[in-house]
């Protein structure tokens, strides 16, 4: 039986293999530095996981646990502390990649508990727990007083974007992130 449950420090490993999963390799290396890998991305995400200053940080995650396995993530965070919570990525993207990350584009704003990452191991899919994951961030924005979720999808996600509006997000705009273009959504 799947549980939904507040993320913990010790779930940090398997928390930053499931946020790239859902970035995707294509997109971590866009974040590398020149002569840096997924292993080093890896490295850094899982100490922003461990952190609680970062838009990454356990303390902004729901997990999905089969027993002690985190199976499913969701990331969300207030968009108006993205510029907050992106420190901690920038300072590590210093260190870990050596590559400066201080103007990257943003991709939430005030008004919206943002949905960074959702992601579901593969052995876990179409078991409904994507979904439960999203109504527990939909809860957490509710409980916060921001008016709604938003996130962004990959234009090219139909599946993704499918799966979103059957559970009532709506479009917003287009806009581009992370090199791909993008749709923000909102729920």
């Amino acid at each position: 039986m799947v549980e939904m449950a507040e993320a913990r420090r010790e779930h940090a490993p398997q928390i930053a293999r499931l946020i790239m999963q859902a970035m995707t390799d294509e997109c971590c290396l866009h974040f590398c530095g020149k002569g840096h890998g997924l292993d080093d991305f890896y490295a850094m995400m899982t100490l922003l996981v461990e952190r609680e200053d970062s838009q990454y940080s356990y303390l902004n995650t729901v997990v999905a646990l089969d027993g002690s396995a985190v199976v499913g993530v969701a990331v969300a965070y207030d968009g108006g502390r993205l510029h907050e919570l992106r420190r901690a990525f920038v300072e590590m993207a210093k260190v870990y990649l050596d590559v400066d990350h201080s103007n990257i584009d943003d991709e939430t704003q005030s008004g919206e508990l943002y949905l960074d990452s959702l992601a579901v191991l593969p052995a876990y899919r179409r078991k409904g727990i994507a979904r439960r994951l999203v109504v527990e961030t939909k809860r957490r924005a509710d409980l916060s007083g921001l008016p709604c979720v938003g996130l962004l999808v990959d234009a090219d996600n139909d599946a993704g974007a499918k799966f979103y509006d059957k559970l009532g997000f709506r479009f917003v705009d287009n806009s581009r992130w992370g090199g791909h273009a993008m749709r923000h959504l909102v729920l």
